[in-house]
């Protein structure tokens, strides 16, 4: 029952709990150490020991993202309980700097951002005193014990909206054994995307499981997105020359997609790779990566147009993506030739653009599968498939325009999440 907690679960949350204060100092230090090439990471540090403003004597809606991915996925609901809540001040908490600059570039001074505390009793409590939350709604995976434990103390609904499971993480928190089903008793609800994440979070002890789908389904883009990526390409890019996008891309994985771009560019000398890193911090490495590799760069920051001979477009800019993929012609979407589990493939696809991804996709196994399924995505494992793919469908725009078409019905067939999500969400407060 929720708000009971055995002596078992006590005992493995002490430990828990012991460590975690142990690593705290090297925690701050790694923010620390990271701010030397971003002073970002300095900067409202006591924010994640729970030193947060007051919400006010009516409290708020708290909304958590861990980063960018779970971020983006949260528009569409953030927005409507804008819409829904006007009264309510809505605070939105990520742990990552990168998700902090998301939540600024894409809804501004609407919302409240502070970084969540780290799951230390103190920090969590502090930051449970001065929010007053009347509800907190936790993006797919991102649970804490010590936060989910106070919330059941203090009787604060806690639902995990969108949530997944892979099969490697489910093996990970079983692992962890009475820790893990103590921890999911304290939640309310969780609304999983699929039937098979709903499994796995029963198996595990979760009490309240119920499918609601998957919330990046519900993505709306802003009415203007088509023109404004004709412009970025007709103005930056070259209109004349086909554009390939690697979104998302993390170490390990450029040299890779460099790799596939330099076979491609023998039969395609026109074409132009759009790169666009997952994390700003590698910004510079990814620039310096293609200049070793002898490629024509220009970045995005620099504010220039592409010359004919320009080989690739560097997106080293925030909260843009969604422009990008609306610029381009056909998609890679990243963390998927590297074990990363993926990133977000529905996103081109509303967008209908054809999408390769790589092997590893445990993060987005139910989306990739859809696309697949019906040929508007394919999987490669290698540079030399990605190229080969690529090639493909350089050569037949009607392939690309039928593969893009087939994945943007496949994103308007499954949406619903989102009023699903928000009918939890007025039953719990």
């Amino acid at each position: 029952m929720r708000g009971a907690e055995t002596w078992r679960g006590l005992i493995l949350r002490l430990l828990y709990t012991g460590l975690l204060y142990l690593a705290l100092p090297l925690a701050l230090l790694r923010l620390y150490w990271r701010g030397r090439r971003d002073a970002g990471y300095r900067q409202r540090w006591t924010e994640r020991l729970g030193f947060v403003p007051s919400a006010g004597p009516t409290g708020c809606l708290w909304l958590h993202a861990v980063s960018v991915g779970e971020t983006r996925a949260a528009l569409p609901l953030i927005r409507a309980l804008l819409n829904r809540y006007p009264g309510l001040p809505l605070l939105v908490t990520t742990t990552t700097l990168t998700g902090s600059r998301q939540v600024r570039a894409a809804l501004g001074d609407q919302v409240q951002h502070v970084y969540a505390p780290y799951d230390v009793p103190g920090a969590v409590a502090r930051f449970l005193r001065r929010t007053r939350p009347r509800l907190a709604v936790i993006m797919e995976t991102e649970l804490w014990p010590n936060l989910l434990r106070q919330c059941a103390v203090a009787r604060i609904p806690v639902l995990v909206a969108n949530a997944r499971l892979s099969e490697r993480s489910a093996r990970g928190y079983a692992r962890m054994g009475g820790l893990t089903a103590a921890m999911l008793r304290d939640i309310t609800l969780v609304a999983a995307q699929a039937e098979a994440d709903a499994e796995r979070f029963r198996a595990l002890g979760a009490l309240r499981v119920e499918v609601t789908g998957n919330l990046k389904y519900d993505l709306t883009p802003p009415d203007d997105l088509p023109e404004r990526g004709w412009r970025l390409r007709r103005e930056w890019l070259g209109e004349n020359r086909p554009v390939w996008i690697a979104a998302s891309t993390h170490a390990g994985e450029d040299e890779l997609v460099l790799d596939a771009f330099a076979r491609l560019r023998a039969r395609w000398p026109e074409l132009l790779l759009f790169l666009v890193p997952r994390h700003p911090e590698r910004f510079d490495a990814v620039a310096a990566l293609c200049r070793q590799r002898g490629f024509s760069m220009i970045r995005r920051s620099e504010q220039r147009s592409c010359a004919p001979n320009t080989a690739v477009f560097l997106g080293d800019s925030m909260g843009e993506l969604l422009l990008f993929y609306a610029a381009a012609d056909l998609a890679f979407v990243g963390g998927s030739l590297v074990p990363i589990g993926g990133h977000n493939v529905l996103e081109p696809a509303l967008l209908g653009l054809p999408v390769l991804f790589g092997s590893h996709m445990f993060n987005f196994t139910e989306a990739g599968e859809r696309l697949l399924a019906v040929e508007a995505a394919w999987r490669v494992v290698d540079a030399v498939e990605l190229a080969a793919a690529m090639d493909r469908l350089l050569a037949d725009p009607a392939l690309r325009q039928t593969a893009g078409q087939r994945g943007r019905a496949v994103v308007e067939r499954h949406r619903g999440a989102l009023a699903a999500l928000l009918e939890r969400i007025e039953t719990l407060l």
